[in-house]
C-alpha cells in the first residue's frame, strides 16, 4: 500500500525528512546499478517492459482519500513491487520502481519535488521488501509453497510498515493534522486492503511459475482487481460518510443557539476535514468560526479570516429555498475540489443546520416572551420594581437558607396623603410620582437590599445581611429621607410625606408573618404622628397572649406581683459601680417572670399606668435608699412610658416619692425612649422642664434607634445618651455599627453628655469603648439584672480589696494612662450618671 500526495506547495518543514529519503533512495539507485545482471536484448525488453508497466498501473490504480486540502490515495504500489521481486533480481525491481513511478508522477502532471518524493520513496519501500527476501533466503524457484507464502509476507509487511513511516509524519505535516489522528483515520480500509493483497501476490506468483510470459497479463490483472476493490472501498467510504452526516444533523437538533453553531463549526470540520468552517448569520451581524478542535472567533462579520486558500460555500436555507439565514463556508489551505457526493452531503448539512438555527431562533423568542411574561408577572409594569410575589417569593428563599452572615428585616413605606395627589394633579401626575418615589428608593438602597412596590403607595424594602437589628432604623431612616427633597411633577415641586414601619425577620412564619409585622409597626408610626416606628410585640393588637395578660392586670397590680430587678451601670476604666437600672418584671403566678415587652404597653392602655409606675418607681428609690444607708450612694435609673410624660400629675408624683424616700432628686435618672414625636414635645417640654429644674436627671435611652434622636436633642436637654446594646454586639464586625458608636461618643463629648453603652458582654468590647472615650457601661459582662439585695452584696463584696466594684481597673490607680488622640472624658458634673 503507498500514500501519494498531491498539493500545489511543500511546506519548508517537509524538506530535511524529504531530501533524508531522497538520500537514501539515491544511495539504493546506485548500488542496484552496480549490481544490474546481464540480460539477452529480447528478454532484457520484456522484463524492463513487464516491471515497469506493472508498477506504473500499480501506482496509477489508487482510491482517493481527501484530508483538508490535500489528496491522499491507497494504491497498489507494494503488490506490484512484490510481484516483481517475486520474477526479477531485487536491484532491477528497484530500478523498474524508480522509472514506472516516475512516468505515473509525470502522467499525473506532479509538482517535481512530489515526483522526486515518489520515486524515492517506492524505490526504499522495494530495496526494504528485496532485502526482506534476501535474509530469508528465498529464492524465486523455490518449489515449497509456505516457505514462499512466508517470504513474500514479510517482505510485504516490510513494504507495507516503511511506507508508513515515511508517509504519515509527511501529510501530518502537509495538513496540519495529528499524528495519531492520522494513524487511526481509514485505518479499517487499509487494514483489510493490507490483508487482502498478500493473497494477491502469492497468487500472481504461482501463476508466472507455470509460465513466465503470463508476466505481461498481470497489469490488466492488477488494474481489474483494483476496480473491484476501489467498488467496494468507495461503497464502504460513502456509507460511512452517510451515516457521520447523519452523526452529526442528529448532533445539531439542540435548542441553544451558540451550541447549535459550535456543533456546526466542529463536526462540519470533521465531516468535511476543513482546515476551518465558518458560519455567517446574516440578521444577526455575526460570524462563528473554528474546526475541529473548537470554535476559534465569535463576533461581527467584519473580522477576516486567517486561513487563506480554497473556499467553499453553502446558503443556509431551507429545503424550500425560501428562507436564507446566512453562509456556510468551508476553508482550506491549498486548493480543493469537493467530488459530487462532498457537495450533496454539504448542502443537506447546509439545510440542516438552517432548520437548527431557526429551531434555536424561535426557541430563544420564545424563552424571551416567556421570561418576558415570568418578569411582568414579578414586577410591577409602572416602576419596574419587584412586586408583592417577587418580594414573597425571594424573601421566602432567603429566609429558607437561613443565612448566618446577618439579620432579616422588613421596611414597610406609605405615601401620606398620596390621594390628594391623584384627586388634584390627575392620575398621570400621581403615577410619575410613584415611578420618581420607586427611583430614589432604589438608589438609597443598598445592593443586597429588594426594593418592591406592593401596590397603590406601598412600598417595601427587604434589608438583608445587617449586622444588628438596629442598624435597621438606620437603613430606614436613610430610605424616609431620600423621599424628603421635593419632586418635579410637571413644572411642579411637590413634597412626599411617608411613614416606615420596620420589622425583624421572626423565626416562624416567613415573609407574610414578616410582612404583618412591618405593615403593623407602619400604622403605629400612622396613628402615632412619628414617620418611623419598630415593630413590638407588646403592641401588636394580633397578640392574644397579650390580650390575656390585660384582664389580669387588677390583680397583679394589686398583689404586687410586679417587682424590680436591677442591673448596675459601671464605670469602665475602674469598674466602679455609678448607677443601677430598674427593669420592670411581672412574677405571674401562673406563667412566671414574664418580660416587659409583654405587658408594657396594655399597662400603658389600660389606665392602670400611674399606679404601676408608683409601684415600680417605690421599689426602685426603696433600694437606692437601703444602698445609701448601707454605705454605696448609687443613683437609679428607671424607664419612663412617654405616656406618663404627657400627664401633668407625673412630676408630682416622682417628686413625692422621692421626698417620701428621702432622696435627693439627682439620685433619680429617668430614661426617655425615642419613640416620643416632636407633635408631643410641647406637653413633654413642660412635664420634663419641672422634673429637670427639681434636680431629676434626664437620660435618652436606646439612642440611635429611632429617626427623631437629633430632634429631641436639640428639644429635651438631656444629660446622658444610651447606645443600644445592638450597636456594641456588632461593632467589632459591622463598620456601620462602629462608626454610630464613634457618633454617639463625639456627639456627647460635643454637647457635654455622658454616654452609656448597653450590652457590654465581653472584655474586649469593655477596653474598645473606653478607648473610643465611653465612660460608662452596662451589661452581662459586670452583671445580670439582679435583686436589690442581691446587688448590695455584690457592691459589699466588690473585686479584690475594693468594694463598690464589680470589675478590675484597666489601670493602676495613679498610673499615668496615655489616651488615644482627640479623647477626652466628659465632665462630672450634673451630666455624669454618678
Amino acid at each position: 500500500m503507498a500514500l501519494q500526495e498531491r498539493q500545489t506547495g511543500t511546506d519548508k518543514r517537509l524538506l530535511p525528512l524529504i531530501g533524508l529519503v531522497v538520500a537514501l533512495a539515491g544511495l539504493s539507485g546506485a548500488v542496484s546499478v552496480a549490481h544490474l545482471p546481464s540480460y539477452g536484448a529480447l528478454t532484457a525488453t520484456l522484463i524492463w517492459t513487464a516491471l515497469i508497466s506493472l508498477v506504473a498501473v500499480g501506482f496509477t490504480a489508487k482510491v482517493r482519500v481527501r484530508i483538508r486540502a490535500t489528496n491522499h490515495y491507497i494504491a497498489w504500489t507494494e503488490t506490484a513491487i512484490l510481484i516483481a521481486l517475486a520474477v526479477a533480481p531485487a536491484p532491477v525491481v528497484i530500478l523498474a520502481t524508480g522509472f514506472g513511478v516516475a512516468i505515473a508522477t509525470t502522467l499525473a502532471r506532479l509538482a517535481p519535488i512530489k515526483r522526486v518524493f515518489g520515486v524515492a520513496k517506492n524505490m526504499l519501500i522495494a530495496t526494504a521488501a528485496g532485502v526482506v527476501l534476501q535474509l530469508f533466503a528465498w529464492s524465486p524457484t523455490s518449489p515449497d509453497v509456505a516457505e514462499t507464502a512466508v517470504a513474500l509476507a514479510a517482505a510485504y509487511l516490510a513494504a507495507v510498515l516503511l511506507d508508513e513511516i515515511i508517509t504519515m509524519p509527511v501529510i501530518a505535516m502537509a495538513t496540519g493534522t495529528s499524528l495519531r489522528k492520522l494513524v487511526h483515520e481509514n485505518w479499517d480500509v487499509r487494514l483489510t486492503a493490507a490483508l487482502t493483497r498478500p493473497v494477491v501476490i502469492i497468487g500472481t506468483i504461482l501463476v508466472v511459475r507455470i509460465n513466465f510470459q503470463w508476466l505481461l497479463a498481470l497489469p490488466p490483472l492488477v488494474l481489474s482487481l483494483h476496480l473491484l476493490v476501489s467498488t467496494r472501498v468507495r461503497s464502504r467510504t460513502e456509507q460511512k460518510a452517510w451515516q457521520r452526516l447523519a452523526q452529526t444533523t442528529d448532533a445539531l437538533n439542540v435548542v441553544e443557539l451558540d451550541e447549535v453553531l459550535t456543533t456546526a463549526v466542529t463536526r462540519a470540520a470533521e465531516l468535511f476535514s476543513a482546515d476551518e468552517v465558518e458560519v455567517e448569520l446574516r440578521d444577526d451581524d455575526r460570524v462563528v468560526r473554528g474546526g475541529a478542535d473548537g470554535v476559534t472567533y465569535d463576533g461581527p462579520a467584519a473580522e477576516p479570516t486567517t486561513v487563506q486558500g480554497a473556499v467553499v460555500p453553502a446558503r443556509l436555507e431551507g429545503h424550500d429555498k425560501t428562507v436564507d439565514v446566512g453562509m456556510l463556508r468551508l476553508r482550506f489551505r491549498g486548493p480543493v475540489k469537493l467530488s459530487e457526493r462532498e457537495h450533496y452531503t454539504l448542502y443537506t448539512f447546509a439545510s440542516a443546520l438552517c432548520t437548527a438555527i431557526r429551531n434555536a431562533q424561535a426557541y430563544a423568542e420564545l424563552a424571551r416572551v416567556a421570561q418576558a411574561h415570568a418578569h411582568d408577572a414579578t414586577h410591577d409594569a409602572l416602576t419596574g420594581l419587584p412586586n408583592r410575589r417577587h418580594l414573597l417569593d425571594a424573601g421566602n428563599d432567603h429566609l429558607n437558607q437561613r443565612h448566618a452572615d446577618g439579620v432579616t428585616a422588613l421596611v414597610l413605606i406609605d405615601l401620606n396623603h398620596f390621594k390628594e395627589v391623584n384627586d388634584t394633579l390627575g392620575h398621570t401626575a400621581g403615577d410619575q410620582m410613584l415611578a420618581a418615589v420607586a427611583e430614589r428608593l432604589r438608589a438609597a438602597a443598598h445592593a443586597e437590599d429588594l426594593v418592591a412596590r406592593l401596590g397603590g403607595d406601598e412600598f417595601a424594602v427587604l434589608l438583608r445581611a445587617l449586622p444588628a437589628p438596629a442598624v435597621a432604623a438606620h437603613r430606614a431612616e436613610t430610605l424616609l429621607a431620600a423621599l424628603h427633597e421635593p419632586f418635579d411633577i410637571d413644572g411642579m415641586r411637590l413634597n412626599v410625606e411617608a411613614s416606615g414601619g420596620i420589622a425583624a425577620a421572626p423565626a416562624t412564619g416567613g415573609m407574610v408573618e414578616l410582612l404583618r409585622r412591618a405593615d403593623v409597626a407602619m400604622y403605629q408610626a400612622k396613628r402615632a404622628g412619628q414617620r418611623l416606628a419598630s415593630y413590638a410585640s407588646a403592641r401588636d393588637t394580633a397578640d392574644l397572649g397579650r390580650l390575656t395578660l390585660g384582664g389580669e392586670l387588677t390583680r397583679a397590680v394589686a398583689d404586687h406581683e410586679f417587682t424590680v430587678k436591677f442591673q448596675p451601670i459601671v464605670e469602665l476604666g475602674s469598674g466602679e459601680v455609678i448607677a443601677a437600672e430598674a427593669l420592670a418584671r411581672w412574677r405571674h403566678p401562673t406563667h412566671g417572670m414574664i418580660d416587659p415587652l409583654r405587658f408594657l404597653e396594655t399597662v400603658e392602655r389600660s389606665g392602670l399606668l400611674p399606679a404601676f409606675a408608683e409601684a415600680i418607681l417605690d421599689q426602685a428609690l426603696i433600694a437606692a435608699g437601703t444602698w445609701r444607708d448601707a454605705g454605696f450612694d448609687v443613683p437609679v435609673a428607671v424607664n419612663v412610658s412617654p405616656r406618663s410624660l404627657l400627664d401633668a400629675r407625673f412630676p408630682g408624683s416622682v417628686l413625692a416619692r422621692l421626698r417620701a424616700h428621702d432622696l435627693p432628686p439627682d439620685r433619680l435618672i429617668l430614661e426617655l425612649t425615642e419613640t416620643l414625636t416632636l407633635s408631643q414635645l410641647d406637653v413633654v417640654d413642660q412635664v420634663l422642664t419641672r422634673l429637670r429644674d427639681a434636680g431629676v436627671r434626664l437620660a435618652l435611652d436606646d439612642f440611635g434607634t429611632g429617626y427623631s434622636s437629633l430632634s429631641l436633642l436639640s428639644r429635651i436637654p438631656v444629660h446622658q445618651l444610651k447606645i443600644d446594646r445592638s450597636f456594641v454586639t456588632a461593632m467589632e464586625s459591622s463598620t456601620e455599627a462602629a462608626a454610630i458608636i464613634r457618633s454617639t461618643l463625639d456627639l456627647g463629648r460635643s454637647l457635654d453628655l455622658a454616654v452609656v453603652a448597653e450590652g457590654v458582654e465581653r472584655e474586649a468590647q469593655r477596653r474598645t469603648l473606653w478607648e473610643l472615650g465611653c465612660t460608662s457601661g452596662q451589661g452581662h459582662l459586670f452583671a445580670r439584672p439582679l435583686p436589690a439585695g442581691t446587688l448590695l452584696a455584690a457592691l459589699q463584696r466588690g473585686t479584690g480589696d475594693r468594694t463598690g466594684c464589680l470589675a478590675v481597673a484597666l489601670h493602676d490607680a495613679g498610673a499615668v494612662v496615655r489616651l488615644p488622640q482627640g479623647r477626652r472624658q466628659g465632665g462630672r458634673g450634673r451630666h455624669q450618671p454618678a
